[in-house]
């Protein structure tokens, strides 16, 4: 969900890019329903892990899943946390409440962003 959130909502400070430590495989139904139902486009979006690679290409990290990524990744420096529950398993009404935790917090930083680079022009 963030990474369709931040596309849509923050596409202008950041090139946003989802992905897990362990991931899925696959979009569960309920996240694209539920993206869909608050007008974000799926476009797109599929399962993909962290790999070396991307890690060394990217400017910040925020962590959603609760695993500790610097086992995976000890070089992590720009990396935030965000504590936000997995809706996965859960009910419509969950999913409806991470999609809006999430795009709360993604919309904090991207006027953080946006009034950073206000002062890098």
């Amino acid at each position: 969900m963030a990474e369709a959130i931040a596309r849509r909502d923050a596409g202008d400070v950041m090139e946003p890019s989802s992905m897990g430590l362990l991931p899925l495989g696959h979009i569960p139904l309920l996240t694209t329903a539920t993206l869909r139902r608050h007008g974000y486009p799926v476009d797109g979006l599929h399962s993909k892990g962290v790999t070396r690679e991307l890690w060394e290409s990217t400017d910040l990290f925020i962590n959603l899943s609760g695993e500790t990524i610097e086992m995976a990744f000890p070089d992590a420096s720009d990396l935030q946390v965000w504590d936000v529950a997995d809706p996965f398993g859960t009910d419509a009404a969950f999913y409806d409440r991470t999609l809006i935790e999430l795009r709360d917090r993604i919309s904090v930083l991207a006027a953080h962003l946006r009034e950073r680079n206000k002062s890098f022009s």
